[in-house]
C-alpha cells in the first residue's frame, strides 16, 4: 500500500498486517502503527524500549550515522546495529523459530523517510539535528515523537511548529513529566487558585558538565573511527575536527550543538512551570538578573552554574537556577507546592488532598507518554505534550542563554517572538546552517 506524501488529519495511518512481517498479533491491522527510529543513541534506545512494549507498534527501521561504538551513557555501546539487534531480539521471542529479520538499518534519515510504509518516526538526535528531520518528516506525512529540547534555536522551533501544523501531523515531545500524575496534580493545585495569588515559581535544575560518556579526557582531535559518518553527524553545525568528547552523549556541553543544562532540562521543569502558570501558549516579557559561570575546557563551553529571572506579564517571576532546590516550586499568597520526579510536597499539607471538581480546571490525563502518542496517532487528537507548547517552554531556556551570553537584561515580545530594541539579541534567535543543509 502506498501513501500520499501528505495526509489530512482525518485519515488513519497506513498499516502493515502483522502476518506480512512474520509476526503473530492479536492487534487488528487498523490499530497497528509502523515506526522508524532516527537516532540510536542514549535516549533513542530508551524510547525504542518503551515503544516495543506497545502491542500496536511495529518497529521496521532504525537509523543512525554511527554503526556502533562506545561513548554513550557511562561509556556504553550504541548505534544503528545494536538498535536493530534489540528490535529483532524483541520480536524473535514471539516466533516459533526463535529468530526474526524485519528491521532495516539506515545511515541517512532521508532514506528512512522515503519509505511509504512507515507511519511515525521517533527522533532522538543531538539538539542541532532536531529541526531538519522533523520538518522533512512532517512534509513526508509522518507523525513524530521528538525528543526534548525541541530545537537548538527559537527560529528552528518555530519552523518545526509550522511544518507540523501545516501538514496536519501529530507531534509528541519527549517531556515525559507531563505524563506523571504528581506533576499534573501540582499544576492543577496552582491552576485552580489553591495557592492564592501566584507570585513566584522556582525551577531548580542541575549544574555542571557531567562526563556522561566518559570522554572528558578526549577533547583533542583524533581520527574518525570506522563506521561513523562524522560529517553527517556535524550536519548543519560548523565544520570541526572529530573528538570523542564532542560527540554522542557529551555533545550537550558544546554551544554549537546544545545549550548545556539550561536547555537539556529546559523541556522538563520549565515546561511544568508553564503548565502550572497557564502560560503554555505564551511566555515571559523580560529576562533579568542573569549570572553564570561557563565551562572553560578544550571543547566544552556551556554554563556550569546559572541563575536568571523570567518575568511574565502577570507579574509572576520564574527563577531559573542551578542554585535552588531541584524541581518546580510554585509559591502563592496562601501556600506553596514543590514537585520533582517521584515526590510532591505542599504547605499547608492539606493541599495534597485537593481533587478538581466538575467546574475546576482538569489538565490532560496521560499515564504513559509513549502510549499517549500512539493513541493520538490513531485518534488524530492532540497529545499531552504538543509541539507549540514545547516550543514555548524551551524558548525560556533559549532566552536565558542569550541573556547570559550577552551579559544583559532583555525585553521579549512573546507574540512576535522578537526582542525589543536589541538587534544583537535578535541575531541570536537563529544560527546559520552549514552547506548543503537548510531548514
Amino acid at each position: 500500500m502506498r501513501r500520499r506524501a501528505l495526509l489530512t488529519a482525518s485519515l488513519a495511518p497506513t498499516v502493515i498486517p502483522a502476518s506480512a512481517l512474520g509476526l503473530q498479533s492479536t492487534v487488528a491491522p487498523s490499530r497497528r502503527v509502523t515506526v522508524g527510529l532516527i537516532g540510536c543513541g542514549n535516549q533513542g534506545i530508551n524510547d525504542l524500549k518503551n515503544f516495543l512494549t506497545d502491542e500496536r507498534v511495529q518497529v521496521v527501521a532504525v537509523c543512525d550515522v554511527n554503526r556502533q561504538s562506545p561513548g554513550y551513557w557511562n561509556g556504553a555501546l550504541a548505534g544503528r546495529e545494536p538498535a536493530r539487534d534489540l528490535v529483532e531480539w524483541h520480536y524473535a521471542r514471539d516466533q516459533r523459530s526463535g529468530s526474526y529479520k524485519g528491521c532495516t538499518p539506515y545511515e541517512d534519515f532521508r532514506d528512512l523517510l522515503r519509505r511509504p510504509d512507515i507511519d511515525a518516526v521517533l527522533i532522538a538526535l543531538p539538539d542541532h539535528w532536531h529541526s531538519i528531520p522533523t520538518i522533512q518528516a512532517a512534509k513526508a506525512g509522518k507523525d513524530i515523537y521528538g525528543e526534548k529540547p525541541l530545537a537548538l534555536t527559537i527560529a528552528e522551533g518555530r519552523a518545526m511548529v509550522t511544518a507540523v501544523t501545516d501538514n496536519n501531523r501529530i507531534f509528541q515531545t519527549g517531556s515525559q513529566q507531563r505524563s506523571d500524575p504528581r506533576f499534573r496534580k501540582a499544576c492543577e493545585i496552582v491552576r485552580n487558585g489553591r495557592l492564592g495569588k501566584l507570585h513566584t515559581v522556582l525551577c531548580g535544575l542541575p549544574g555542571g558538565t557531567p562526563d556522561f560518556g566518559l570522554t572528558r579526557d578526549r577533547q583533542a582531535p583524533e581520527p574518525v573511527p570506522p563506521g561513523f559518518n562524522y560529517d553527517m553527524w556535524l550536519g548543519p553545525a560548523p565544520a570541526a575536527p572529530y573528538a570523542p568528547g564532542r560527540c554522542h552523549v557529551n555533545f550537550r556541553w558544546i554551544l554549537d550543538y546544545s545549550g548545556g543544562q539550561i536547555t537539556d532540562w529546559g523541556g522538563h521543569h520549565p515546561d511544568i512551570a508553564q503548565w502550572g502558570m497557564g502560560t503554555e501558549l505564551s511566555g515571559p516579557v523580560a529576562i533579568k538578573n542573569g549570572q553564570a559561570t561557563w565551562a572553560k575546557e578544550t571543547l566544552w563551553n556551556t554554563a556550569t552554574d546559572f541563575h536568571f529571572e523570567a518575568i511574565f506579564a502577570s507579574g509572576v517571576k520564574l527563577i531559573y537556577s542551578s542554585r535552588v532546590r531541584q524541581g518546580v516550586t510554585f509559591q502563592g499568597t496562601e501556600g506553596s507546592v514543590w514537585v520533582n520526579r517521584g515526590a510532591i510536597e505542599a504547605t499547608p499539607l492539606s493541599l495534597l488532598d485537593y481533587e478538581p471538581g466538575p467546574n475546576d480546571v482538569r489538565l490532560y490525563r496521560s499515564s504513559n507518554h509513549s502510549r499517549n502518542f500512539v493513541d493520538c496517532v490513531l485518534s488524530r487528537q492532540q497529545p499531552v505534550a504538543p509541539i507549540e507548547q514545547a516550543h514555548r517552554s524551551i524558548t525560556i531556556a533559549h532566552l536565558g542563554n542569550i541573556s547570559l551570553r550577552l551579559g544583559r537584561d532583555l525585553q521579549w515580545n512573546p507574540a512576535t517572538e522578537r526582542f525589543t530594541n536589541d538587534e544583537k539579541a535578535n541575531d541570536m534567535l537563529s544560527r546559520p546552517f552549514r552547506r548543503p543543509w537548510s531548514a
